[in-house]
């Protein structure tokens, strides 16, 4: 169906470059493609998809690559999250492995992602699922809870000024520069569109600090009953501790897509992101201008019936997704965790699940994304509930405070065209997303 919010890009080649990329490559993959070999003699082994059976990431996400998790000097590594006796969302999400209706259609080949689901966006059935609650890092998805929490305590009016500290930190940059004039609003749509660690790190600022947003992050996650996820840092960056689900990653992006301005800053193509001046203090230094930012949403550009999504990558989390779909009046969302983008790129295999979805009957359910719904009804006999909250997070007995960011909203957007060279930038920018 054709709608005003939803995406359609398409220019020359940079949509062949975008698709090369996947869903947030590095430079450093992005160099390493290589032209064509003559045809092996022997055809390549057939994609195996991760075997979940033995539930390897039920209690902690797989070690990671790096260093990036180890906990400061003289600090401690946080215990696991406690695991509910009772599945949120239903019995059937226990499952390490499939999960599917019966009489379902097998889901699709060639997907690489440990973890997956798929659900109605509207009624919050779980359609389909693969190691639901496995444990994963979300990388740059979780971004999608920074903003739940930004959205009900910033004013997006207000002008702050860029530190030293937003332009220096790790991974990727939107731009701010010190100096800089960024308005809320302009840094909430540059942390959504194009992942800028900056811009969260400028938001994480006037939340209280990074400590003390982390803190309400996961204060946010424990009212939604999103009870895998543990926020180590605003931004998706790997650290101690951090870890969600597939199961998670749709709650939470649930929750985010009632916000109508979140929907409008995922829909929106492109902005013009303020310059910064020169620095007194060095010589030779000169003013930076202004530029026009891309969204990097891989999925909105490639696949027509996208409604807007977060994606993610680090070096121990691989490639995240977490978005949304619009066929025929029916809305889908499809979240995937570790991903690799073979035997195709990752978009590919994310619309690949949501044509998956959009071919399951209305009727066919195997769980619900009414997190707090399914808590509530397992309490008090599950007493395990209790202890699965993060720390420092409300009681899951306590309903979450009124806000207008959960239920109350109703999900607008509208979309302006992207001109040919905003795009080939928005392009460009995907190759460098590193979270």
């Amino acid at each position: 169906m054709s709608m005003p919010g939803k995406i359609r890009f398409a220019a020359f080649g940079a949509v062949a470059a975008v698709a090369a990329a996947g869903l947030g490559m590095s430079p450093a993959v992005a160099q390493q493609i290589e032209p064509p070999r003559p045809e092996p003699t022997t055809s390549p082994a057939p994609l195996t998809t991760p075997d979940t059976s033995d539930c390897p990431v039920r209690v902690t996400p797989p070690p990671p690559v790096d260093s990036s998790e180890e906990p400061q000097p003289g600090q401690t590594a946080p215990t696991p999250l406690p695991i509910p006796d009772s599945p949120v969302g239903g019995p059937l999400l226990a499952d390490c492995e499939l999960v599917l209706a019966p009489g379902a259609p097998e889901p699709p080949e060639e997907i690489s992602a440990a973890s997956w689901l798929v659900a109605d966006l509207d009624t919050g059935d779980v359609l389909a699922a693969k190691d639901p609650h496995g444990r994963h890092r979300p990388a740059s998805t979780i971004k999608t809870l920074l903003a739940l929490v930004a959205f009900d305590e910033i004013d997006l009016g207000r002008t702050i000024i860029g530190t030293t500290e937003d332009a220096n930190i790790e991974g990727s940059r939107a731009g701010i520069g010190p100096g800089g004039e960024y308005t809320n609003e302009i840094l909430m749509k540059a942390l959504v569109m194009a992942s800028g660690n900056d811009a969260a790190n400028a938001i994480a600022q006037q939340l209280g600090g990074v400590d003390e947003t982390v803190r309400k992050m996961n204060e946010y996650a424990a009212e939604l009953g999103a009870l895998d996820t543990r926020a180590a840092t605003p931004s998706g960056l790997d650290g101690p501790g951090m870890s969600s689900s597939a199961y998670d990653l749709a709650v939470i992006f649930r929750a985010a897509m009632e916000n109508p301005v979140f929907v409008e800053y995922l829909q929106t193509p492109h902005i013009d992101f303020p310059g910064y001046p020169a620095d007194p203090a060095t010589p030779g230094d000169f003013d930076r201008p202004g530029f026009a930012m891309g969204n990097d949403n891989v999925v909105n550009w490639m696949y027509p019936d996208s409604i807007g999504g977060k994606n993610g990558f680090t070096n121990s989390a691989r490639q995240t997704y977490v978005g949304a779909a619009e066929r025929d009046g029916r809305r889908l969302i499809v979240s995937v965790m570790m991903a690799e983008n073979e035997p195709k790129p990752v978009w590919q295999q994310v619309a690949d699940l949501f044509d998956y979805g959009f071919g399951i009957g209305e009727e066919s359910t195997v769980g619900t994304l009414d997190a707090r719904t399914s808590i509530d009804e397992a309490e008090p006999a599950d007493e395990s509930l209790a202890q699965a909250l993060p720390p420092s997070s409300v009681p899951v007995s306590d309903p979450p405070a009124e806000s207008p960011s959960m239920g109350q909203r109703v999900v607008v957007g509208s979309l302006g065209a992207l001109v040919v060279a905003a795009l080939l930038y928005g392009a460009f920018r995907v190759g460098r997303r590193t979270v």
